[in-house]
């Protein structure tokens, strides 16, 4: 009988785990299931749009300018989970431009590296082991 290989919980964000035994996004805070971790995690998050001048207001009351975005060509999106509403990314990006894949992480190779014992997780982070 073989016995599989437990990894455990790798931390990504301060509010983003990737469960490596099931690979699967996890939330940090509420453990909600987020999707295949294979797959891009904002797809499984509940998504907020924000105006910029919310997000930077202006510095100089009454004046002309700002250092906020111009609404028209940037959009600000908040990402949270779907079970405990805690934020778990933000991006800007041009209105009409799609999602982007900011956290892709290589499982093959990094359950390869863990399985050999190059590296290990402590405490959710990645460890090199020295020899």
């Amino acid at each position: 009988m073989t016995q599989t290989q437990s990894f455990g919980l790798l931390n990504i964000g301060e509010n983003l785990k990737l469960d490596l035994d099931r690979e699967h996004w996890v939330c940090g805070r509420c453990a909600q299931d987020l999707g295949s971790g294979r797959e891009n995690v904002k797809h499984g998050l509940l998504v907020g749009e924000r105006e910029p001048s919310d997000i930077h207001p202006p510095l100089i009351e009454g004046g002309e300018f700002s250092f906020s975005p111009n609404a028209e060509w940037v959009r600000i999106l908040e990402f949270y989970c779907p079970g405990c509403g805690a934020q778990i990314e933000t991006e800007y990006l041009p209105p009409g431009h799609p999602v982007t894949h900011t956290t892709e992480i290589d499982i093959d190779s990094l359950k390869a590296r863990l399985t050999r014992g190059e590296i290990v997780i402590e405490e959710g982070h990645l460890k090199v082991v020295t020899p």
